[in-house]
């Protein structure tokens, strides 16, 4: 004996599928992620998306005065690379610099002190600052300044000029005392 199902179940059976392909359809086309365009970080224009990391100084009177004093543009292997925005929520005490021809250049300030800040880290002098360099994943680098009130953090690519750590530096040595450097133990 075989049992056919009444026509309501029938058509529930059938409509209701085509139904959520027509609502699954809908809400991509009018509301969906694509709806609005997301900060990719491929994208060399527009604001530039930064995570949030631990910089519990950045709300200092010391970063304030240093990001006053940084300049809009810097130079990059002689080329004068301008300020980028920066996607929102955009973390404490940071600017960037970059374009469609630069990758970026990102300044921290307030940072927590490196773990590679030890007695025996080779350190720099680039215009009266004392550096370390950090090479990062992803051929970055990371110059910290090891000498001040606050540590800063400037992070380029590897393949970047020396224009802007010597930039930076002039902005450091004008808004922020020289401090005896405290490396960590061991």
């Amino acid at each position: 004996m075989s049992v056919t199902p009444s026509k309501p179940v029938l058509a529930a059976a059938i409509g209701l599928p085509a139904l959520l392909a027509v609502v699954v359809a809908a809400i991509g086309v009018i509301g969906g992620p694509a709806a609005a365009p997301p900060v990719s970080s491929g994208d060399k224009t527009g604001p530039l998306a930064l995570v949030s990391i631990d910089a519990p100084d950045a709300g200092s009177p010391a970063c304030a005065n240093l990001l006053k004093a940084l300049p809009q543009q810097l130079t990059d292997s002689g080329v004068q690379v301008p300020r980028r925005e920066l996607a929102k929520p955009a973390p404490a005490a940071t600017v960037a610099w970059g374009d469609a021809q630069h990758e970026p250049i990102v300044l921290r300030c307030g940072l927590g002190k490196p773990p590679e800040l030890t007695q025996t880290a080779q350190l720099g002098t680039v215009n009266g600052v004392q550096w370390l360099d950090v090479v990062g994943d992803a051929g970055t680098l990371t110059h910290y300044v090891v000498d001040r009130s606050v540590y800063i953090a400037l992070t380029e690519s590897k393949d970047a000029g020396t224009g802007p750590v010597q930039e930076v530096a002039a902005a450091v040595t004008k808004t922020l005392p020289a401090q005896p450097i405290a490396p960590n133990p061991g």
